[in-house]
């Protein structure tokens, strides 16, 4: 049994990844902020089904539900005290570090979230891990850090030093804090570049709920770049399946790592970056079609044009991570699509 620290654990992807690690045994202690960027209710039923209950969560003060391995605690990554004083009790063997201001275009008008969570935040992750002893700081990073890449499929061995969003420059800026830690301090970080995630528990600001709950009302949906751009979306129990075999793979100095040659993902130091993707891209009008196949139901369009922030298409290559774990995302857009409406017709009993 493990002791791993979920942060984001009220999240999409850290509500997954909290229920599958509670699956296999460990004992995971959970954090959130629970801001309200998206309905917080939602991030309430998370926890419910991890065994809190809302009545019981008190700010900065550990919790504990009907789910014996499962313990949670409401703090921001920015209370330093409250943070390091969590580590100190808790001695955790790994952290996953998935709590993060999400979303590009809030960026555009938000820019201090980012700052504030997203740098701030993480430095205080990693002076937590450095000092407390912990053998693998796992942390998300994004498929947005490629920014204006256009060589197709991204790789991990691209430069990424030019982001079209804050919350991409973040990403990138967390990559480089962690490797800075592993070189410094010996301390093994590995980020994880998520591609376009969907799936049952979705974030009600991502694609598939705006669409699947437009569609349902009969309201019209906003396709952007009238529907040319092309996404490698990625259902979550790939992403989560991902996640937690490279915890499980703590990273080693690369001895054959050259300065000389461009490779972000490889160091001299603990220090590794892999892509999670479905590596299957498709259009984004493609993927509206699935969900009308889905529903019974046609969309009703507006086409608009491409937005600030946004980027023309991704396709990961996770060569790296299939050589290096033997997994490789295989859930098709179909089945997952199909998965998250009979999740949502239930949930919103529609």
């Amino acid at each position: 049994m493990k002791r791993i620290l979920v942060t984001g654990a009220a999240g999409f992807i850290g509500f997954h990844l909290s229920t599958k690690l509670l699956e296999r045994g460990d004992f995971v202690i959970g954090l959130d902020s629970l801001n309200d960027y998206y309905d917080v209710e939602l991030k309430y039923a998370r926890l419910a089904q991890l065994g809190i209950a809302r009545n019981t969560i008190e700010k900065g003060q550990l919790c504990t539900g009907n789910q014996p391995n499962f313990s949670f605690i409401q703090l921001q990554l920015e209370d330093q005290a409250g943070l390091e004083k969590l580590f100190k009790e808790q001695a955790f063997d790994v952290v996953v570090n998935l709590a993060a201001q999400a979303g590009v275009r809030y960026s555009l008008t938000h820019p201090h979230a980012y700052i504030n969570s997203n740098i701030i935040g993480f430095v205080n992750i990693l002076e937590c891990c450095r000092y407390q002893d912990v053998k693998h700081l796992v942390y998300a990073s994004s498929s947005s850090v490629y920014g204006l890449n256009s060589a197709m499929p991204f790789s991990t061995a691209d430069n990424v030093d030019h982001p079209v969003s804050l919350y991409a420059a973040s990403k990138k800026s967390n990559e480089l804090m962690a490797h800075t830690y592993s070189h410094l301090f010996g301390l093994p970080t590995t980020g994880l570049r998520f591609f376009t995630v969907y799936g049952p528990w979705g974030r009600p600001d991502m694609a598939l709920f705006l669409f699947t709950k437009a569609i349902l009302a009969g309201e019209p949906i906003k396709v952007f770049n009238e529907g040319k751009m092309i996404r490698d979306f990625t259902y979550v129990d790939d992403i989560v399946e991902g996640i937690i075999r490279v915890a499980d793979r703590v990273p080693s100095p690369n001895p054959n790592w050259n300065p000389a040659v461009v490779d972000p993902a490889h160091s001299s130091a603990p220090y590794r970056i892999y892509n999670i993707g479905n590596n299957q891209p498709i259009q984004l009008a493609e993927f509206i079609e699935a969900i009308e196949q889905a529903l019974g139901k046609t969309a009703i369009k507006e086409l608009l044009p491409m937005q600030p922030g946004d980027v023309a298409a991704t396709f990961a290559d996770v060569s790296e991570l299939e050589a290096d774990t033997g997994y490789k995302p295989a859930t098709t857009v179909h089945t997952g699509i199909q998965r998250f409406i009979d999740w949502y017709r239930v949930y919103y009993q529609v």
